[in-house]
């Protein structure tokens, strides 16, 4: 299915692809079959712009050229996947810890491909825990205060954001309004960002299916 969607994905963006475009790399096992399955229009692309250090090094393995976000003004898709979609396409990220960059080049694009397996589609957020990055210093203080949000906090162990910080995964959390979590999540002093991508969603979504068909879903559905 993640290779369907991968697949499904690139023949999307390949009629649009130019000299000048510049593409957005999320992080994990689903980016990373999008990466293998772009290389092959690598030369048909300006660019691509790395979520994390390990995209960073799969996107050069396969010889495509990757540069920083603060060398463009502009960032044409960004694609990445999922730990769950409700039906706006308002996302969980953040399993693979790389949420804040994944959050910044998703910010930046003017479209976001978002690619998962069928299982990943839900009616209500939260049943995946909810990751958090925050500062080191604050990670009590931030577990407290999401405690009176509703959240069960539990620190990510043996784990570092690319960023040099920590993640909180909020279990038993109730996402009744995402923006409105999204939104208070991120006034805690410490919170560097957390994993709700509403404010932001999706443009698209490339679900596979089991069948290995692919559907698409488009946030003014």
């Amino acid at each position: 299915m993640k290779e369907a969607v991968a697949n499904a994905a690139v023949e999307f963006l390949v009629p649009q692809l130019s000299e000048n475009t510049i593409i957005g790399i999320g992080t994990g096992s689903t980016a990373n079959l999008f990466i293998a399955a772009l290389a092959k229009y690598k030369n048909k692309i300006a660019a691509t712009v790395a979520s994390s250090f390990v995209s960073e090094e799969k996107l050069k393995a396969h010889q495509i050229n990757v540069i920083e976000l603060n060398e463009t003004t502009q960032v044409d898709f960004y694609i990445d996947g999922a730990d769950e979609s409700n039906h706006q396409l308002q996302l969980i990220k953040g399993g693979g810890g790389a949420l804040t960059r994944e959050k910044i080049i998703a910010s930046a694009a003017k479209e976001f491909l978002c690619i998962a397996d069928e299982s990943k589609l839900v009616n209500q957020l939260g049943a995946f825990p909810l990751p958090i990055e925050v500062i080191p210093m604050a990670s009590n203080y931030v577990s407290r205060e999401i405690i009176k949000l509703g959240g069960n906090p539990i620190l990510r162990k043996n784990q570092k954001t690319d960023n040099g910080n920590v993640i909180l995964d909020i279990n038993d959390f109730v996402i009744e309004d995402p923006t409105s979590i999204e939104t208070a999540l991120n006034m805690i002093s410490g919170v560097v960002t957390n994993g709700l991508f509403s404010l932001r969603p999706a443009d698209k979504l490339f679900l596979g299916t089991a069948s290995g068909s692919v559907s698409e879903l488009h946030t003014k559905q």
